[in-house]
């Protein structure tokens, strides 16, 4: 029997390479600072109309990323700058950036860089690091004085006020309480940070935020300040949906998913802002931004540069500002918040795993209570928690051969999707992406989908790849029929029979969202123009051999030909098999039919400038 072999195969590869490379560049520019011990500060200077203030930027359990800043409040420039603290035995730098610093026992210093030394009356500049242990500084001094700029050593910041819990919530407004900060000195009031932007500053533990949109979803955090202007770590984040709004999660009440890839945005250049310059984004419900890794039984990033460190300019920007160096995120992340902001109707969940990535899903499968926890704590992660609604996991294949093999048990993927939904609760969506290999004994008859069913919001079922030139020499087939037909490959290898096969085991059809890929899969040295013919091997690609995006294929090589409800192509000795606008109408018709909860693609860079296949999705789906 032929194995559905997704596209994610060798795509994957090539944005993992880049990953690597950035990551280990990144590495190496945080570890600078603190193996050049050499001193680069020049000499210290009274600081009596000086402040140094420490802040909390986040904490992900096994490190932290902390900040120090730097206010001239007086009349003269600063030419130079040291801060010294002390951290309790166990808490250390472990990386720094835009000052030196270094360390004797729990005593440590920081000093400027060539380049910022100088600050301006009025001015700050700030440095950042990386540090390992629970432990907050004390004792803080710049340039000998206090950090508060008094004569006196410095007092602590304030701690984390408690995480703040919603009332009262109307169409257009949220009550917010929390527990009081403490500090040594006292406080002095609390900053209210809606989305990660301050939207009030109050003396008391409560805030009513009104002038907010019916229907949509907002994340609150709370920071304390202190007499001496100190600002403490954020508190924990607190998600807020208000009332109304109502309607359709999309046209016709279906959903209507794309993959956004974190990879794209290097060699296919492709970013969060072409969703909103196709026209995508206001046609699409859901994003699922892949991939995720899955490995050591836990969830894990996947490529941090592109998702939350990559810098982009204005021109690329989805809201037309640029990044800067010192803001807390960066990356795709902080491009689809923007983007999110701009269609609040849009939902964004991260994807785990892939093709790529499946083979960690067995280790997760022992602990699946350890697991949900793991990924729990990454998507909510207080950088990026508002940016995500919730998970999807794309385990390739449960109990069956991918990538690896894969011997969980058939009860694997429903004991993960139960602690994922027990984790997550009911405010989030868990999704899951699925085989649709409908085949007697095939990979759905391999794992209780039915039963993994009960804890997720809907199965993304991959009615793609189910032929392709890893045959090389053929029959040549299209990669994603809708029915069977006459002289199919494989019996079962169609959509048709894998969303009849998954509604008799007990889904419910409005749980599944029918799969369009927006690629071909090619063969060449075919004289044949109907399906079924002798090949020598795969068709040239742009990106992998084998695979061309539809957006080149429309002009490239123009359909010839229509089977089983998608299109092919015989240009020369090429021959081609992909969707276009007229098949993705007629397979939506078919969807709603069947009465599926919706359609997803993989994934939008293969589209047109002008998002067509979205289009069609979205229009077949009305």
């Amino acid at each position: 029997m032929s194995t559905q072999t997704p596209l994610r195969r060798t795509r994957f590869g090539i944005g993992l390479a880049t990953t690597r490379t950035r990551a280990m560049a990144g590495l190496t520019a945080l570890l600078l600072p603190l193996a050049a011990m050499v001193g680069l500060a020049t000499p210290a200077q009274a600081a009596t109309s000086a402040t140094a203030t420490y802040l909390k930027k986040s904490d992900w359990g096994t490190g932290f990323e902390g900040q120090w800043t730097v206010k001239n409040t007086g009349t003269t420039a600063l030419s130079s700058w040291t801060i010294e603290w002390d951290f309790p035995s166990g808490t250390s730098v472990t990386s720094a950036w835009d000052a030196t610093v270094t360390s004797s026992g729990t005593h440590w210093t920081a000093r400027n860089a060539g380049w910022n030394g100088s600050v301006a009356p009025g001015a700050s500049v700030s440095f950042g690091f990386n540090g390992a242990g629970p432990g907050a500084p004390t004792g803080c001094k710049l340039n000998g004085a206090s950090c508060d700029g008094g004569t006196v050593p410095g007092d602590n910041a304030p701690s984390a006020p408690g995480t703040p819990t919603a009332s009262s919530i109307t169409d257009t407004s949220v009550k917010l309480s929390w527990t009081a900060a403490t500090d040594d000195k006292g406080i002095k009031n609390y900053d209210v940070l809606r989305d990660g932007a301050v939207v009030a500053t109050v003396t008391g533990t409560t805030y009513t935020n009104t002038g907010l949109s019916a229907g949509t979803d907002y994340s609150y955090t709370v920071q304390a300040r202190d007499t001496a202007d100190q600002t403490g770590p954020v508190s924990g984040a607190v998600k807020v949906h208000t009332t109304g709004g109502g309607g359709d999660p999309g046209p016709g009440g279906k959903v209507n998913l794309g993959y956004f890839t974190d990879w794209g945005v290097y060699g296919r250049n492709y970013h969060v802002k072409n969703l909103d310059t196709s026209g995508s984004a206001a046609k699409i419900t859901h994003i699922n931004y892949a991939f995720g890794n899955v490995t050591g039984g836990r969830c894990a990033i996947g490529d941090a540069y592109a998702d939350y460190d990559m810098a982009y300019t204005a021109d690329k920007s989805v809201d037309g500002v640029a990044d800067t160096w010192d803001q807390p995120l960066r990356g795709s992340f902080n491009q689809l918040r923007k983007l999110k902001a701009k269609y609040p109707n849009i939902k964004v969940l991260w994807s785990f795993g892939g093709w790529t990535w499946s083979g960690g899903f067995g280790e997760a499968a022992k602990n699946p209570t350890a697991f949900a926890q793991s990924c729990y704590d990454l998507v909510e992660d207080p950088r990026w928690a508002d940016v995500f609604d919730g998970i999807d996991i794309d385990w390739e294949y449960p109990n069956a051969c991918g990538l690896t093999c894969d011997t969980s048990g058939p009860a694997a993927l429903k004991n993960i999707t139960t602690a994922l939904r027990s984790k997550f609760g009911s405010n989030n969506l868990v999704t899951a992406a699925i085989t649709a290999d409908g085949s007697d004994g095939g990979k759905i008859d391999a794992a209780d989908y039915a039963g993994a069913a009960q804890s997720l919001n809907w199965y993304n079922v991959m009615t793609y790849d189910f032929f392709g030139a890893w045959a090389d020499k053929g029959p040549t087939a299209p990669h994603s029929p809708l029915t069977s037909y006459s002289g199919i490959p494989q019996a079962g290898f169609n959509a048709s029979d894998a969303i009849t096969k998954l509604k008799a085991k007990g889904v419910p059809a409005s749980k599944l969202l029918l799969g369009i890929g927006f690629y071909g899969r090619g063969w060449t040295g075919v004289t044949q123009d109907a399906p079924g013919g002798t090949a020598t091997g795969a068709a040239t690609g742009t990106y992998e051999a084998g695979i061309e995006d539809y957006k080149v294929l429309k002009t490239s090589c123009p359909a010839t030909g229509t089977i089983a409800g998608t299109a092919y192509a015989h240009c020369g000795t090429n021959w081609w098999s992909y969707d276009t606008p007229a098949t993705i109408a007629s397979k939506m018709t078919w969807a709603k039919g069947q009465g599926l909860g919706g359609a997803f693609f993989w994934e939008f860079s293969g589209d047109t400038s002008n998002g067509e296949l979205v289009s069609a999705i979205n229009n077949g789906l009305k």
